[in-house]
Protein backbone atom coordinates (compact mmCIF):
# COMPACT_ATOMS: atom_id res chain seq x y z
CA UNK A 1 0.00 0.00 0.00
CA UNK A 2 2.66 2.74 0.04
CA UNK A 3 3.84 3.75 -2.65
CA UNK A 4 7.04 5.61 -3.42
CA UNK A 5 7.65 7.54 -6.59
CA UNK A 6 11.49 9.61 -7.09
CA UNK A 7 12.12 11.22 -10.58
CA UNK A 8 15.43 12.44 -10.91
CA UNK A 9 17.21 14.10 -13.32
CA UNK A 10 19.79 11.96 -12.54
CA UNK A 11 20.95 8.45 -13.78
CA UNK A 12 22.29 6.05 -11.13
CA UNK A 13 26.03 4.54 -11.71
CA UNK A 14 25.69 1.12 -13.67
CA UNK A 15 24.40 -1.45 -10.87
CA UNK A 16 23.29 0.83 -8.50
CA UNK A 17 19.80 0.78 -9.94
CA UNK A 18 18.76 -2.03 -8.50
CA UNK A 19 20.16 -1.28 -4.89
CA UNK A 20 18.92 1.79 -4.52
CA UNK A 21 15.08 0.38 -5.20
CA UNK A 22 16.09 -2.03 -2.12
CA UNK A 23 16.92 0.69 -0.25
CA UNK A 24 14.08 2.90 -0.68
CA UNK A 25 11.71 0.11 -0.27
CA UNK A 26 13.36 -1.09 3.06
CA UNK A 27 13.40 2.51 4.15
CA UNK A 28 9.14 3.26 3.33
CA UNK A 29 8.61 -0.09 5.11
CA UNK A 30 10.06 1.08 8.23
CA UNK A 31 9.63 4.40 8.22
CA UNK A 32 6.14 3.43 7.80
CA UNK A 33 5.86 0.52 9.90
CA UNK A 34 4.07 -1.45 7.02
CA UNK A 35 4.97 -4.61 5.52
CA UNK A 36 7.75 -4.17 3.09
CA UNK A 37 5.32 -7.32 0.99
CA UNK A 38 3.21 -4.13 0.50
CA UNK A 39 5.80 -1.42 -0.75
CA UNK A 40 6.19 -0.30 -4.22
CA UNK A 41 8.74 1.76 -5.19
CA UNK A 42 9.50 3.12 -8.62
CA UNK A 43 12.45 5.45 -10.29
CA UNK A 44 12.20 7.83 -13.18
CA UNK A 45 15.37 8.50 -13.67
CA UNK A 46 17.16 10.61 -16.34
CA UNK A 47 14.11 13.24 -16.79
CA UNK A 48 14.58 16.05 -18.25
CA UNK A 49 14.28 18.53 -15.07
CA UNK A 50 14.66 22.48 -13.86
CA UNK A 51 14.49 23.57 -10.44
CA UNK A 52 15.23 27.24 -9.30
CA UNK A 53 16.22 27.72 -12.91
CA UNK A 54 19.07 24.93 -12.50
CA UNK A 55 20.00 21.46 -14.22
CA UNK A 56 21.94 20.48 -10.87
CA UNK A 57 20.88 17.40 -9.31
CA UNK A 58 17.66 17.58 -8.44
CA UNK A 59 14.48 15.08 -7.30
CA UNK A 60 10.66 15.39 -6.90
CA UNK A 61 9.37 12.29 -4.92
CA UNK A 62 5.89 11.28 -3.71
CA UNK A 63 5.30 9.08 -0.98
CA UNK A 64 1.75 7.70 -1.10
CA UNK A 65 0.02 5.36 1.80
CA UNK A 66 -3.02 4.60 3.63
CA UNK A 67 -3.03 6.41 7.30
CA UNK A 68 -0.09 8.36 6.46
CA UNK A 69 1.41 9.82 9.75
CA UNK A 70 1.07 13.98 9.04
CA UNK A 71 3.10 14.36 12.42
CA UNK A 72 5.99 12.63 10.74
CA UNK A 73 6.50 13.98 7.53
CA UNK A 74 9.16 16.04 8.53
CA UNK A 75 10.91 12.94 9.90
CA UNK A 76 10.27 10.94 6.55
CA UNK A 77 11.57 14.46 4.66
CA UNK A 78 14.68 13.71 6.40
CA UNK A 79 15.09 10.16 6.06
CA UNK A 80 13.95 10.49 1.94
CA UNK A 81 16.57 13.31 1.56
CA UNK A 82 19.28 11.46 3.58
CA UNK A 83 18.69 8.46 1.19
CA UNK A 84 18.72 10.80 -2.76
CA UNK A 85 21.81 12.44 -0.96
CA UNK A 86 23.43 9.24 -0.04
CA UNK A 87 23.05 6.98 -3.12
CA UNK A 88 22.42 9.87 -6.06
CA UNK A 89 23.89 12.96 -4.97
CA UNK A 90 21.45 14.97 -4.62
CA UNK A 91 21.34 17.55 -1.56
CA UNK A 92 18.26 18.11 0.61
CA UNK A 93 17.49 21.51 -0.70
CA UNK A 94 17.07 20.39 -4.53
CA UNK A 95 13.97 17.75 -3.11
CA UNK A 96 10.22 18.21 -3.17
CA UNK A 97 8.48 15.12 -1.38
CA UNK A 98 5.06 14.91 -1.65
CA UNK A 99 3.08 13.47 1.39
CA UNK A 100 -0.66 11.80 0.84
CA UNK A 101 -2.43 9.83 2.68
CA UNK A 102 -5.33 7.48 1.37
CA UNK A 103 -8.04 5.91 2.96
CA UNK A 104 -8.68 1.93 2.51
CA UNK A 105 -11.30 2.11 0.22
CA UNK A 106 -9.61 4.66 -1.95
CA UNK A 107 -6.49 2.19 -2.48
CA UNK A 108 -7.30 -0.95 -4.96
CA UNK A 109 -5.41 -4.29 -4.60
CA UNK A 110 -5.60 -8.08 -6.05
CA UNK A 111 -9.00 -7.19 -7.70
CA UNK A 112 -10.46 -5.25 -4.36
CA UNK A 113 -9.67 -2.79 -1.81
CA UNK A 114 -7.81 -2.40 1.26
Amino acid sequence: MPYLLIKTNVTPADGALAPLLRKASQLAAQALGKPEDYVMVALEHGCPMLFAGSDAPLAYVELKSIGLPKARTAELSALLSRLLHEELGITADRVYIEFASATGDLWGWNGATF
